[in-house]
């Protein structure tokens, strides 16, 4: 079966164009926090079945304030959504490309409604039993992708807003366990702490230097 899209189709052009081929049901993946070296990855999975969500987008290009209402606006209006979490231990033994696959596949599984199509933003990922394309950007191309991107972002921050409150020093609420100079500072003084990926380098250093 062929699906064509026209390149002036828009935000939802791909659940349109699925929708006329008999896909009423087409999913959209997709994760938050695969480039951190603290916190959970967080994988979101949404179908809207053409219903219009206010204000969406590719989650990146969206302040934080934005996607909290996105966010909302999604959870309200949507067919299905659904979000799950793989904690640091798990990614550190499974690889996070492994990882990453796995928590694409439990967000749609765990959805509600079961998907006639999944997209996923990136790379493909095989076992949803069901078709599947794999898209370049395609959160900021596919609308129920650029969905789950908002429903995993905005859960995965308000997680690390929470670890915040429990580990203050390492600043989790400024920059979410992402690899930065902040952030390094902190693993350099004070080493890693329950939430932080083990196997990454940098806290692998750290944790090294500690047993010096």
């Amino acid at each position: 079966m062929s699906i064509v899209i026209r390149r002036d189709a828009g935000l939802y052009g791909y659940e349109r164009a699925l929708g006329r081929a008999g896909f009423a049901a087409a999913a959209g993946a997709d994760e938050a926090g695969r480039g951190a070296c603290a916190g959970p990855l967080v994988a979101g999975a949404c179908i809207l079945g053409g219903r219009a969500i206010p204000g969406l987008d590719d989650s990146k290009k969206l302040t934080a304030a934005a996607r909290e209402r996105v966010y909302e606006a999604i959870v309200s209006r949507a067919v299905a959504w659904s979000v799950v979490r793989v904690e640091p231990a798990e990614c550190d033994a499974l690889g996070m490309h492994v990882a990453n696959l796995e928590a694409l596949r439990r967000a749609v599984f765990r959805l509600p409604v079961e998907p006639d199509f999944v997209l996923t933003d990136g790379f493909p990922v095989d076992g949803f039993g069901r078709p599947s394309l794999a898209m370049w950007k395609g959160d900021a191309v596919a609308a129920s992708v650029a969905a789950a991107s908002v429903l995993a972002k905005v859960t995965r921050d308000r997680i690390m807003q929470a670890y915040h409150a429990e580990y203050p020093e390492y600043r989790f609420d400024i920059h979410k366990g992402y690899c930065t100079r902040l952030h390094q500072d902190a693993l350099d003084g004070l080493g890693p702490c329950p939430v932080h990926r083990l196997k990454w380098d940098n806290v692998a250093r750290t944790v090294r230097l500690e047993q010096l």
